[in-house]
């Protein structure tokens, strides 16, 4: 393993304890005769005794490191990607979260969020061991930025900035139990937008709840946090998880319909309804059924 920042010294003292090498000073002069001294990259690699020690100095120029897939699923926090990498070797938590809740870091990608939560894209990645936090957190905003960029007309298009759209793919994103109603839901909360009314969405509260223990309640629905939607009115400070594709093209492209409420049938999927009076009745008639089913 080579760590970020490590000296050429540093990297042939750790060949030669490991009996990779046999001897570190002929090792460090010919990387500085074949220019590798500042080249070589941190990472996981694959290295014997075997090998001559030119091609281990290719290899660690190269960056020839030994890669892991990370799979982040749609709807994953910043702390749950944290949790994923650390468990996976790849970084710590605490210095994945110490770079994504920087400030600074978020507006040099030119954001204008409280967090890179939302940014973060999820996908199938293929990172090594011992390579900075850095160029991890780079590579998932990175890889937002490509999927976005395709969507900059149509976002201008329905007059909303990308850190609204984002926000608001993101509560698209923890609402959606079925991946065909995104666009239902999605227009939903835009209608509930036009018409001035909250959001009132649970996912947005629990976000805003330190250590949320599984179980909302009436006085959670009712904390003034910056991201309780059902005491403020439009979209919380920013994103509350990293949406998909999919959940970011609903917000862009939503249902044509009037529908401004909906609930859980308790299967995955949601009742819509345009009124009030509607959506009451198919809270009685699905709480009763869960209530029955307990």
């Amino acid at each position: 393993m080579v760590r970020e920042g490590w000296t050429l010294r540093e990297v042939a003292q750790e060949l030669q304890d490991r009996k990779i090498i046999s001897n570190k000073t002929l090792f460090m002069f010919w990387a500085r005769v074949k220019g590798y001294g500042r080249r070589l990259r941190a990472g996981e690699y694959q290295l014997s005794a075997d090998m001559p020690p030119l091609r281990i100095l290719e290899k660690l120029a190269r960056g020839e490191i030994i890669t892991h897939a990370v799979t982040i699923p749609e709807g994953f926090t910043k702390v749950q990607i944290g949790d994923l990498l650390e468990q996976k070797g790849i970084i710590k938590k605490q210095e994945f979260l110490g770079l994504t809740d920087n400030r600074e870091i978020v507006e040099s990608y030119g954001l204008s969020g409280p967090t890179l939560e939302g940014y973060l894209y999820p996908d199938t990645y293929q990172f090594g061991r011992g390579i900075s936090a850095k160029m991890t957190v780079n590579t998932m905003v990175k890889r937002f930025e490509e999927i976005a960029a395709p969507l900059k007309e149509r976002i201008e298009e329905v007059g909303m900035s990308l850190e609204e759209v984002t926000t608001l793919a993101s509560i698209v994103e923890k609402e959606t139990g079925q991946g065909k109603e995104r666009p239902l839901i999605a227009a939903v909360f835009l209608n509930r937008l036009k018409k001035r009314m909250r959001l009132a969405s649970d996912p947005t509260v629990i976000y805003g709840i330190t250590d949320f223990n599984g179980n909302l309640t009436r006085k959670d629905l009712e904390e003034k946090t910056p991201y309780n939607t059902y005491v403020n009115y439009g979209l919380p400070p920013g994103p509350i998880a990293n949406p998909g594709l999919e959940s970011i093209k609903a917000v862009l492209y939503p249902a044509d319909t009037d529908y401004l409420y909906f609930v859980s049938r308790n299967d995955g999927s949601h009742q819509f309804s345009k009124t009030l009076a509607e959506h009451n009745r198919a809270v009685q008639t699905y709480q009763k059924r869960r209530r029955s089913r307990r």
